[in-house]
């Protein structure tokens, strides 16, 4: 079964990203490998960043003190002691884990140069740690004559430094050619359209090779099965609101769900 929304699938940012993630790259970068021949190649790049929220609940109990340490009175002996306390609770602390993200890098034949860089822009690059991480490489890139390629797929997370507001939509894809740089082309994305294609720039002198995400993004929901893995009987993982959950919900009921 097709992925009963027209574009992005707001289900597939959840537990499911991971996987959807991996896939896309290697998809993108496979529609994009015989457009680019003979003196292009199209890889994908795997890194691990350190991922842990920002903001980590505390909870404090003022219901009762529990004392961590007793002194205790031998009558017999009248020797006194210090009695170790066995911990009341037992609980988890919240640990950094290495989480893996995917890019495409476009590299000219003959020198392997660095030409294009695409970034599909994951929920560890969007806070924390690696949201810092993901600046840091991201401002090497502008630094350079590679050009960038950002899609943003994910509706939660803090978007990529822009010097004008963004408009208030769920998507994004951001081009920035070495040569217009700080300039930026900009596709913000609605829930309710089809993912766009979007040219890929190359060395000066060679024309752009079209990316069609649409195409991508329905190849690897169909060949992986998403529909099967995928409960569209209960929301979504990251919750949709107000007239954007309404809309989906008649899709699902279009689509018989």
């Amino acid at each position: 079964m097709p992925s009963p929304f027209p574009g992005m699938d707001p289900y597939l940012e959840g537990s499911e990203w991971q996987s959807f993630h991996a896939e896309l790259s290697a998809e993108i970068a496979r529609q994009l490998g015989p457009k680019l021949r003979p003196n292009y190649i199209a890889r994908t790049v795997r890194r691990f960043v350190m991922d842990m929220p920002d903001e980590i609940g505390i909870t404090v109990s003022r219901q009762a003190t529990i004392p961590d340490t007793g002194v205790y009175t031998a009558r017999e002996s009248q020797v006194a002691y210090t009695a170790v306390l066995a911990p009341p609770l037992k609980l988890a602390t919240i640990m950094p884990e290495k989480v893996p993200v995917y890019s495409i890098e476009i590299r000219d034949v003959a020198d392997r140069q660095l030409v294009t860089a695409i970034e599909i822009i994951s929920p560890t690059n969007k806070r924390g740690e690696g949201y810092r991480e993901y600046l840091e490489k991201r401002n090497r890139i502008l630094s350079s004559a590679t050009h960038l390629l950002e899609i943003d797929l994910l509706r939660q997370g803090r978007r990529v430094p822009m010097q004008q507001p963004l408009p208030e939509t769920p998507y994004f894809i951001f081009l920035s050619r070495a040569e217009q740089r700080p300039l930026t082309d900009v596709w913000p994305l609605q829930l309710t359209t089809p993912l766009p294609v979007v040219p890929v720039p190359l060395l000066p002198g060679d024309e752009d090779v079209p990316l069609d995400l649409q195409q991508a993004f329905t190849a690897v929901y169909d060949d992986f099965g998403y529909d099967l893995s995928v409960d569209y009987t209960q929301p979504p993982e990251i919750p949709l609101a107000g007239e954007t959950a309404v809309w989906a919900n008649e899709r699902l009921q279009q689509a018989g769900i």
